[in-house]
């Protein structure tokens, strides 16, 4: 990439754009552009072309998606498959109609089969059944690296994609009907404190093991993707290093200063037991992240304390 492309990230307001948005300008680059859902609605083919037609983006980081946790997955299935796939059949089509001269595509550590090995592999992708609870997330973002494949294939674009495990930092979604582990905690400790409740409610048994990036590395490892690597296979970026739900109750409980008791609902689901990310690919590549969790916890809750009015709440 050179510095003077044109960038397009969609979904530039959220954890993941906002955070790529950063790390590009740090980097210096210097064109680097985003639309609004109001500016513009990934699902509409029309408007999506409209967009293309009159920036010409060199480059583009599709970022934006439809997500949440285990919660809003279960709720509305349908609308988490098919609002993910029009976003992703729009933008990359596009991508390949107007000449783009390269294509991040960003999916999820969560669309593994809910039994893969762990570390997960690459390739482990497709061979097992996915975890429930967001099995339609999982389909559609399936899709989407799939098509990019695809489009590499056939056409020779440049088009490569990613796997990022959990994420969390700054501008990340703190509602908790439709926010994931991280953020959500982050918010009833804050909450329990503020208010001094005596115990904070936590959904499942505590046990499940789970790999947590901070999003600020994950922003610079997909520059960094952009800058280095044109391989069919997606990437997968994580720590590849795994704490229980249990310790990271007690990391953030401890980030905040809560000191009440933490009560673990165990009639509510755990999700998959244990996710994590074999990153040898990326080490190999060169890159390796920098913060670990204990610190990105400090700095996310930070974040939230000053921006409780903006935060998606």
């Amino acid at each position: 990439m050179n510095k003077t492309d044109k960038i397009y990230v969609a979904g530039h307001r959220g954890l993941v754009g906002s955070a790529i948005v950063r790390n590009l300008e740090t980097k210096g680059y210097v064109n680097v552009i985003g639309r609004t859902h109001k500016e513009l609605d990934l699902t509409n083919q029309a408007m999506v072309r409209d967009f293309f037609e009159k920036e010409k983006p060199d480059v583009v980081v599709l970022a934006a998606a439809k997500v949440g946790g285990i919660n809003a997955n279960n709720t509305a299935p349908a609308d988490f498959a098919y609002e993910n796939m029009q976003i992703q059949c729009n933008v990359i089509d596009c991508c390949h109609k107007y000449k783009v001269k390269k294509l991040l595509f960003l999916g999820s550590t969560c669309i593994y089969p809910k039994m893969a090995p762990q570390p997960i592999p690459e390739d482990a992708l497709l061979t097992g059944p996915l975890e429930e609870t967001n099995e339609a997330y999982a389909i559609a973002k399936i899709a989407g690296l799939e098509m990019c494949k695809f489009y590499k294939r056939q056409y020779g674009d440049d088009f490569i994609s990613c796997m990022p495990t959990n994420l969390y930092g700054p501008y990340d979604n703190y509602d908790l009907e439709g926010s994931h582990v991280m953020p959500a905690m982050i918010r009833k400790f804050h909450e329990a404190k503020v208010n001094h409740m005596p115990t904070v409610e936590l959904w499942g048994t505590g046990t499940p093991l789970r790999e947590f990036l901070y999003v600020d590395d994950m922003a610079d490892a997909c520059v960094f993707l952009l800058e280095n690597y044109e391989g069919e296979q997606h990437v997968n970026i994580g720590t590849g290093k795994e704490v229980t739900i249990k310790e990271l109750a007690e990391t953030v409980q401890k980030a905040v200063g809560y000191e009440g008791k933490i009560v673990w609902n165990k009639a509510m689901p755990d999700g998959t037991p244990r996710k994590l990310t074999n990153v040898d690919k990326l080490h190999h590549l060169g890159w390796t992240h920098k913060v670990e969790l204990e610190e990105g916890v400090a700095f996310a809750y930070q974040w939230f304390k000053e921006n409780v009015d903006i935060a998606r709440m």
